[in-house]
C-alpha cells in the first residue's frame, strides 16, 4: 500500500489510468456520496471501477469509438464521472455541458463538436437534447423514448460484469497528449469555443495542486462539490485532483439546499466562486445589523483581530482577546458552514478584497486562485499559511507565467490547451510560440504573486480616451451591504454609469448612499455619473451564466432603452 498522504504526486499517463490506479489502492473506501431517493447513498472505489469498464465495454458494443465525441448533460451525480472514465478509457472524448444550456446551445454543440452522442440523466434533459440535433445514440439515466433515435439505458450498461483489469489495462496505454475532453466556454461573450484538454494538461493542474496543498496533509478529507461539473474548474479540482487524493466528494442537493447541506455534509474542504461568497457575507452582515449595538461591535472586534491573526499580525492585546473573541463570535459563524471546514478555495471571477478579508477574519482559510478554460484550468493560487488575498497567488509548479508588454498575462507549460476545436485561426490567435495569451491583464508582485487588474476586451474607453477598468469599481459596488450585484458600462461616454440589484431587504436611498460611499473611493474618471437600479441577474434570465459570471453583453442589451435615458 502506498504511504499517504503521499509527498510525491504519482507520475500516472493519463486521467483513466489514474483513476482505476486509485480504485485498485482504496477498493471498499467510500469515494462519491448523493442524495437520491430521500437517502444519502455512497459509491465506493470499487463500485465505480466496475461499473467504468462496464460502461465503457458496453458503449464500445453500441457502436462508440475512439475519438467520437460525447455529450454529457447532468447534474453533479457519480455518473458523472464514471461516464467519463468509461469514455477516456475507450479513448472517446466526454464533452461535458450545462444542464441549463437552452436547446439552441445544445444545438450549437452538437454541431460545432460532431457529437452524435449523447448521455443525459433527466428525461427533460433528454428531450431537450433530442430536439437540439441529430443524434446516433443517447444513454438515458430516467426512462425516455424518442422516435428516430436509438435510446439505451445507462443503468443497464453500467450494470453489466466487465474484467476491469483489461480495460484498466488498455486505458494505460493512452498517452498523455491524447484529448481527454472537450470543454466549451461559458459564453460571456460570443458563442462557447470548444477547448481541447489532452491529459497532460488536467494531470499537469493536479500536479501542480498537489504541491499547492501539500502543507495541508489532506488525508481522509470530505469535499462538498455543488459547482456544475462542466465547469472546467470543477471538472479538474473536484472530479479528478481531490478525487486522486482520497477525498470523499459529496454532491450537494442543489444550490437552493447548500446551507442545509453544508450542516448535515459537515465538508472539510469546498470551493465557491465570488457570487457566493458575496451572498454569504451580505446574508451574515444583515444578520448582525438586526442585533444590539454591544453584539455589533462585538462582531466587528473579532472581525478585525480575525483578520489580524490570519495574517501573523497580532498585538499582545488582541493575544489574549483572541480566544474569547474566537469562542464567541468567530466559532459560531464558521458552524453554519459545518464547523469543520479547512480550507475554502475561491474563483472563477475577481473576489473583491474586502469579501475575502471578511471571511479570513472569520477563521475560514479562503484561498483566491486564478485560471481559465484553456489552461487546464488552474493558473495560479494562494498558498495555505501565506495567503494575500488581494492576489490570485503564485504560479503553481510547472506553470511558466511571463508579463507581456501591455500587461497581458501568458502562460507556457503542460497545463496548455491544444487549442480551440475546429477554430485554427482562433487558436493561432491566442497560443503563439508556445505561449497562451489569456487576454487578462494583471501585475506581478516582488515574491510573485500575482494580481489580475481587467480583462483586455473589458476595458472601457471613455470619450475622453480615459481607460477604465469596471472589475475595480463592480468590486467595490458589490462589497457593499446595499448592493447584490453590479455592473458598470461607460464605452464611448463622458463618463460611467452603474446598474445596480439591491440586496434583499434594502431600498433605492441605501444603493444611493452605497453608491455615494464608492465613489468617494475613486479618481474622478473612474466616478459613477450615474446609477440605475435593476432586476437581478439570473442564470433563469439568461443574464448570468452557469458560474455565477455576468453576461455583459446581454445585460447592455436587456437594458439598453434604460442606458440610452442615461447619460454619462
Amino acid at each position: 500500500m502506498h504511504p499517504w498522504p503521499e509527498d510525491t504526486y504519482p507520475d500516472w499517463p493519463n486521467l483513466a489510468a489514474m483513476m482505476f490506479d486509485r480504485a485498485r489502492l482504496w477498493g471498499g473506501r467510500a469515494m462519491l456520496r448523493h442524495f437520491r431517493d430521500g437517502a444519502w447513498h455512497t459509491t465506493s472505489w470499487n463500485s465505480f471501477a466496475g461499473q467504468a469498464a462496464s460502461l465503457g465495454q458496453q458503449l464500445r458494443s453500441l457502436g462508440v469509438s475512439a475519438g467520437d465525441r460525447v455529450v454529457i448533460v447532468s447534474e453533479n451525480r457519480p455518473e458523472v464521472p464514471i461516464s467519463e472514465v468509461a469514455l477516456m478509457a475507450i479513448r472517446a472524448v466526454p464533452v461535458p455541458a450545462y444542464m441549463t444550456n437552452t436547446v439552441a446551445d445544445h444545438a450549437h454543440i452538437l454541431r460545432d463538436s460532431g457529437a452524435r452522442v449523447a448521455i443525459v440523466s433527466t428525461a427533460a434533459l433528454a428531450l431537450r437534447l433530442a430536439a437540439a440535433g441529430p443524434l446516433d445514440l443517447l444513454v438515458t439515466m430516467e426512462e425516455f423514448t424518442a422516435p428516430g433515435i436509438t435510446i439505451a439505458r445507462w443503468p443497464a450498461l453500467a450494470a453489466s460484469t466487465a474484467d476491469i483489469s483489461a480495460i484498466a489495462a488498455e486505458a494505460a496505454l493512452i498517452p498523455p497528449g491524447a484529448m481527454a475532453c472537450l470543454i466549451y466556454t461559458s459564453g460571456t461573450g460570443g458563442a462557447p469555443r470548444g477547448v481541447m484538454l489532452p491529459h497532460r494538461a488536467i494531470l499537469s493542474n493536479c500536479r501542480g495542486a498537489h504541491a499547492l496543498v501539500r502543507p495541508l496533509r489532506l488525508d481522509h478529507e470530505t469535499y462538498l462539490s455543488f459547482l456544475p461539473l462542466s465547469h472546467s474548474y470543477e471538472h479538474t479540482a473536484g472530479q479528478f485532483f481531490l478525487l486522486s487524493m482520497g477525498t470523499e466528494v459529496v454532491y450537494t442537493r442543489g444550490m437552493e439546499h447548500l446551507a442545509a447541506d453544508m450542516l448535515t455534509v459537515r465538508p472539510t474542504i469546498m470551493t465557491m466562486v465570488p457570487r457566493v461568497l458575496e451572498v454569504i457575507r451580505g446574508r451574515i452582515l444583515a444578520g448582525v445589523a438586526r442585533e444590539a449595538a454591544w453584539k455589533r461591535a462585538l462582531f466587528a472586534r473579532a472581525l478585525a483581530v480575525g483578520l489580524r491573526r490570519a495574517e501573523h499580525r497580532l498585538s499582545l492585546t488582541d493575544r489574549l482577546l483572541d480566544p474569547l473573541l474566537e469562542a464567541l463570535v468567530r466559532s459560531k459563524i464558521r458552524a453554519r458552514f459545518g464547523g469543520r471546514l479547512r480550507a475554502a478555495m475561491s474563483g472563477g471571477a475577481r473576489l473583491e478584497p474586502e469579501v475575502g478579508k471578511f471571511f479570513l477574519g472569520l477563521g475560514i482559510a479562503l484561498m483566491q486562485g486564478y485560471g481559465q478554460t484553456e489552461a487546464g484550468p488552474v493558473i495560479s493560487a494562494n498558498p495555505p499559511g501565506a495567503t494575500r488575498i488581494d492576489t490570485v497567488g503564485r504560479p503553481l509548479e510547472g506553470v511558466e507565467l511571463r508579463l507581456a508588454e501591455d500587461g497581458e498575462i501568458l502562460v507556457r507549460g503542460g497545463l496548455v490547451m491544444d487549442g480551440y476545436w475546429g477554430r485554427p485561426a482562433e487558436t493561432a490567435a491566442v497560443l503563439r510560440e508556445g505561449w497562451l495569451h489569456t487576454g487578462d491583464i494583471g501585475t506581478l508582485d516582488a515574491d510573485g504573486y500575482l494580481r489580475i487588474t481587467d480583462r483586455k476586451r473589458d476595458m472601457i474607453v471613455l470619450s475622453g480616451g480615459e481607460n477604465i477598468s469596471p472589475a475595480r469599481i463592480e468590486g467595490l459596488l458589490v462589497a457593499e451591504p446595499a448592493i447584490a450585484q453590479a455592473m458598470v458600462v461607460g464605452e464611448g461616454r463622458a463618463g460611467i454609469i452603474a446598474l445596480v440589484v439591491p440586496e434583499q431587504g434594502h431600498d433605492e436611498l441605501e444603493v444611493a448612499a452605497a453608491v455615494s460611499d464608492v465613489n468617494k473611493r475613486l479618481s474622478v474618471t473612474e466616478r459613477i455619473r450615474r446609477h440605475a437600479v435593476v432586476g437581478p441577474f439570473t442564470i433563469e434570465n439568461g443574464l448570468m451564466t452557469a458560474t455565477q459570471k455576468v453576461r455583459r453583453q446581454h445585460v447592455m442589451q436587456a437594458h439598453a432603452e434604460l442606458l440610452g435615458g442615461l447619460q454619462g
